[in-house]
């Protein structure tokens, strides 16, 4: 599916987002150095910890929001209060003030925001994207994402530390205006007829739509599919997520300086850092270029293999890196890293929204973030069991979680194909549902019957079939 052939709400997206992203990673990756340097690295460890706490929450209630209210609501207001989030940060470091506590608070405000983002931005794609089409989209907004981390922290390199007023003052500007593309230019995608199901619970106050949400949520866990697939994103998560923890750690202390080309009389030589700079840089390169075209190939495969590849190509390639201290051979450790990355980026998010009841997509897609946000928190242990183990033992260790994290894959497609045949064979069609609910109550249409039915829809389609 061809760029020019999408929804219009998702092309104003697409530009829009790729020029906060790119703004936004201006300023995220020097946030640890900026807090380190203000409250020192112990309390500046607390203090993240704890921001990433509330954006959880946040991605949570994000997800209910874009369900409750719909999703271009949600895009609106949370771009906006973003925006004056980064106008709060700007003023703490301005000419006039100077308060690391106050742009603290703005940083996870900030976040929060950008959770309450997430999950409506994604389940728009799954509104308005035929099945089929929807891993090409979710690529080709990752990588305009990827791109995005790959310049934004160029020009952050300089801009935050010598124009930092200015930085964040242009930060909240774009994501004001992005909030005002997404008014003026965006189409609710959310349906009238889940829009007004919600609107019939309203009366329950908002005590209700919290346990409403609450037990929601429970429903979504108890989805033994779903929960699989978080527990295999957690394991997995603490092999791609050390490409800036224990990887360039490891980098720095086994490469002094190397010698990598002669050419023309001339040698290139890199040290640890420059080292990672340059896998960085292919990291990046690769996703910019390979993304879409890597996720289209991969759509020709059943998706429990490509799935199940992915982590042992993350596996090998944590095997590969504690092998030797020569440069090249990381080069192509990195490369079997990525292709790992991108074999599974749009098909994980496809395979969500496929799991997904229409009116519970926001949700489904913030709890399945759990998957990143839990393994985000559990990732940087890597870095001292460097020091009780080893580096090669650590490697070993992160290796084998993300094996696990394949065989849990297999375990998930075991259990969802197992009731897909029994849905393709007797429930071919909502309307085949319609006939069995009929048989089985005659016309009475009892309190049993309701139960019976709604048993079987829930378990099939995501809803009780006297909702529908």
């Amino acid at each position: 599916m061809k760029i020019r052939d999408w929804n219009r709400s998702l092309k104003v997206r697409l530009v829009g987002e790729f020029f906060m992203n790119t703004s936004f990673w201006m300023v995220f990756p020097f946030l640890a150095i900026y807090f380190a340097e203000e409250f020192g690295k112990g309390l500046a460890g607390l203090l993240l910890i704890v921001s990433q706490m509330f954006s959880v929450a946040a991605n949570l209630f994000g997800g209910y929001f874009a369900d409750r209210f719909g999703r271009k609501r949600m895009l609106v207001s949370a771009a906006v209060a973003q925006g004056f989030a980064f106008l709060l940060f700007a003023m703490a470091n301005s000419p006039w003030l100077s308060s690391p506590e106050l742009s603290f608070v703005a940083f996870t405000l900030a976040g929060m925001c950008g959770s309450l983002y997430w999950p409506a931005s994604q389940a728009m794609i799954a509104d308005v994207i035929p099945e089929k089409y929807r891993s090409d989209v979710f690529a080709v907004f990752y990588t305009t994402l990827n791109i995005a981390v790959v310049i934004g922290p160029l020009f952050g390199a300089v801009l935050f530390f010598s124009y930092r007023f200015e930085l964040l003052l242009a930060v909240a500007v774009i994501s004001m205006l992005l909030g005002l593309l997404l008014r003026l230019y965006t189409e609710e995608t959310l349906s009238a007829a889940v829009m007004e199901k919600w609107k019939e619970g309203d009366a329950t106050g908002w005590r209700g739509a919290v346990l409403s949400q609450v037990k929601d949520y429970g429903i979504i866990l108890k989805d033994r599919v779903f929960l699989l697939f978080v527990v295999a994103g957690v394991l997995g998560a603490q092999t791609f997520m050390q490409l800036d923890l224990v990887i360039p750690v490891y980098l720095k202390e086994t490469i002094d300086r190397q010698t990598i080309l002669n050419f023309l009389g001339r040698e290139w030589s890199v040290t640890g850092e420059t080292s990672f700079g340059i896998l960085l840089a292919e990291n990046g390169l690769i996703v910019a270029l390979l993304t879409v075209v890597i996720t289209r190939w991969m759509t020709k495969f059943p998706e429990k293999w490509v799935f199940f590849v992915s982590a042992m190509l993350f596996g090998l390639s944590m095997a590969i890196f504690p092998m030797t201290s020569w440069f090249w051979i990381f080069f192509v450790a990195m490369a079997v890293f990525t292709f790992a990355e991108l074999m599974i980026v749009g098909l994980q998010q496809s395979f969500i929204s496929k799991l997904a009841p229409e009116s519970m997509r926001g949700q489904y897609f913030a709890a399945a973030s759990l998957r990143y946000t839990i393994g985000r928190m559990i990732a940087p242990i890597s870095i001292p069991m460097t020091a009780w183990f080893g580096f090669g033992w650590t490697f070993i260790i992160l290796g084998t979680f993300a094996v696990l994290s394949g065989f849990v894959y297999l375990w998930m497609f075991h259990l969802y194909e197992k009731r897909a045949p029994f849905l393709r064979d007797h429930f071919c069609s909502f309307a085949s549902l319609t006939s069995i609910c009929a048989s089985m109550c005659c016309s009475s249409l009892s309190p049993t019957c309701h139960k019976r039915c709604n048993r079987y829809s829930s378990l099939f389609f995501g809803s009780s079939f006297f909702e529908r």
